[in-house]
């Protein structure tokens, strides 16, 4: 329950420290940035940020298990608390607009947006402790991809007000914000739309200086800082907002305020809400977490995380912040300027709070348009997975349907309802892979013991009357006609068609069935009743056991067609059949057949052994696909 107590006492403080330091400190400016940036997604004023990207740091260095992440707003997680707040507290309900309107339209707003996030950080603590961190493996790759990627749509349309500075409502769908922008274009405030723009263009620019010269460079450019004082700067000394009209950050309260409950009727509104904010903000950071621990070599615990963004959302919505998990850049920066454990999340931690109780007034005269600008600048990462459909097309249909309707039903239904259709959508996938499995047929590759796709090979071998059939999917009572089709099909006739064409009339059949001389059963019998012998492979000892107890065996169908591997089975038959061949053995093997089938399922791994019944080895030439 306490990580800490097992990572901190093994601290490597000499060899550590300064890399979590010099990492804090890169991190803690960037998160300050962020948390006033992300603070607009939420539609609430900028400096509810900075308790967002502080009340959780704090939580998760003692519950927390990964080193490397971030912990704070995350846009997405942001554009869905704001999408809560806009619909419980509509712009409409500024009436006149009037200083005092505003100001109690905020307060409402920070309400809502604490409580939901109370709410979501309720609901990963109870999966934590009840051990559901196994959750996320319902949210594939492809799923998070497409999802965030439609995110990126909503918070990219979401900043267009605050980059060209009109009164525009919140929406949920990204189509009503774009209306309402085109309809009041003519208002546009060109000095924000100037600073947007350029803004966009350096950080941009630098970004991409930063990834391709990311092996050269000692840290990344802080380009964000840098445009960030600078842009302060020239607001302060130029008065751009009483020149131009520009919207500022204006006012952020010194210190912290009082925390509060919960309200329980906002509570009410928005449950639906409060679970997809936490799943998704579980998902993304488990994720993240998980790439990085790969990366290091070392452990996470997914329950333990759930305990942790709980703990840490409900402490930051107690303090009027918003919903966190991790952002994909803060964490990168964090990594990269050498962070080593949770110490350099504390160090990012105390320089918020330095903004917080000291020096934030130096950002009262910023843009909001610049912190618009750079919330997009964290985009690109996102807006380029649209690459991976191509990719996914060709790996795996079913991976890139699953991206294309989350992604459709994210922008279109709302990332609320979208996430939910998704995840029904991927299940359903699941029920037809599994309904409509893959299904092959096999033959030897190289004159070894491995076996493959027969299309997918030139150098392969089929031993006589033989056919390897191969079902990518357990086979079960949804999927059973459509395994017999396709075995039928790879064995190439229909065993009953055959059967019936042994009869020398169908008249005859028809009255040897009415009198019940002759019995047609849906089983694999099928195949033995035309001496046609079944092997299956991938039996082991409990498998058999359980046939066993199903009375599966009878006195045609017995244990001794089970083997362990295809290549088993392919020396069984072999043998068999030298033996049906030898005169001196032909007496001893009795009701010898001449055709084999072998079924097989998913996932199976042969045994070395000796291949002496097959053909003389050749040469082993590369495997060349077709």
């Amino acid at each position: 329950m306490f990580p800490v107590v097992s990572w901190l006492p093994a601290y490597r403080f000499r060899e550590w420290i300064l890399s979590d330091i010099v990492s804090g400190i890169n991190t803690g400016l960037v998160a300050v940035l962020q948390g006033l940036a992300f603070a607009l997604l939420v539609n609430v004023p900028p400096g509810y940020g900075l308790y967002a990207v502080f009340f959780p740091v704090l939580v998760y260095f003692i519950f927390g298990t990964s080193r490397h992440i971030s912990v704070g707003p995350f846009p997405v997680l942001s554009l869905m608390v704001g999408g809560v707040v806009t619909r419980l507290v509509p712009d409409g309900a500024a009436g006149n607009g009037t200083a005092t309107n505003m100001s109690a339209i905020d307060e409402q707003r920070v309400m809502v947006a604490a409580s939901v996030t109370f709410l979501s950080g309720i609901f990963q603590l109870l999966l934590g402790l009840l051990q559901f961190g196994f959750i996320v493996i319902y949210l594939s790759h492809s799923l998070i991809s497409g999802f965030t990627t439609a995110a990126a749509i909503h918070v990219l349309v979401s900043q267009l007000k605050f980059m060209l500075q009109l009164p525009v409502p919140g929406f949920n769908k990204p189509f009503g914000i774009i209306y309402s922008v085109f309809s009041q274009i003519t208002d546009t405030n060109i000095a924000d739309l100037i600073t947007s723009l350029l803004v966009l263009f350096i950080v941009f620019v630098v970004k991409e200086i930063n990834d391709r010269y990311k092996a050269k460079l000692p840290a990344p450019i802080p380009i964000e800082l840098i445009v960030t004082v600078l842009a302060a700067l020239i607001s302060h000394f130029a008065k751009l907002e009483e020149k131009f009209k520009v919207a500022v950050v204006g006012k952020l309260e010194e210190g912290f305020q009082a925390p509060v409950a919960p309200d329980a009727g906002i509570i009410q509104n928005c449950v639906g809400d409060g679970i997809s904010i936490a799943i998704v903000g579980f998902a993304v950071a488990f994720s993240v977490a998980k790439v990085y621990s790969i990366k290091h070599d070392y452990p996470i615990d997914g329950n333990q995380e759930l305990i942790a963004f709980g703990l840490g959302n409900i402490l930051g919505g107690s303090f009027k912040g918003f919903a966190s998990s991790t952002a994909l850049s803060r964490s990168g920066v964090q990594e990269s300027t050498g962070g080593k454990t949770q110490i350099a999340g504390i160090i990012s931690a105390i320089i918020v709070l330095i903004v917080i109780l000291a020096i934030g007034f130096l950002l009262e005269p910023l843009q909001k348009s610049v912190l618009a600008s750079l919330a997009l600048g964290n985009l690109k990462g996102m807006l380029m997975q649209f690459r991976e459909v191509g990719v996914l097309w060709r790996k795996d249909k079913y991976d890139c349907m699953i991206w294309v309707v989350t992604f459709l039903a994210a922008v279109f239904l709302g990332l609320d309802i979208g996430l939910a259709t998704a995840v029904a959508f991927e299940l359903l996938t699941v029920v037809i892979r599994s309904q409509i499995p893959s299904c092959t047929t096999l033959a030897n590759v190289g004159r070894s013991n491995i076996y493959r796709n027969r299309k997918d090979y030139t150098d392969i071998y089929e031993p006589e009357g033989v056919k390897i059939f191969k079902c990518s999917s357990p086979i079960f009572f949804a999927n059973i006609e459509f395994f017999k089709e396709k075995l039928i099909s790879a064995v190439g006739f229909n065993p009953l068609r055959v059967l019936r064409k042994r009869n020398k009339a169908l008249r005859k059949i028809r009255k040897m069935l009415k009198k019940g001389e002759l019995q047609v059963t849906p089983t694999l019998k099928e195949f033995v009743r035309i001496d046609i012998d079944i092997y299956i492979a991938g039996a082991h000892e409990g498998f058999l056991e359980k046939m066993e107890r199903c009375a599966f065996f009878d006195e045609e169908i017995k244990p001794s067609m089970f083997f362990l591997t295809i290549h088993d089975a392919v020396l069984h038959i072999l043998l068999k059949k030298d033996i049906a061949s030898s005169p001196k053995l032909k007496l001893a093997e009795k009701g010898s057949s001449n055709d084999y089938v072998i079924t097989t399922s998913n996932g199976l791994r042969s045994r070395d052994s000796t291949v002496s019944l097959l053909p003389p080895p050749v040469p082993l030439q590369p495997l060349v696909r077709r």
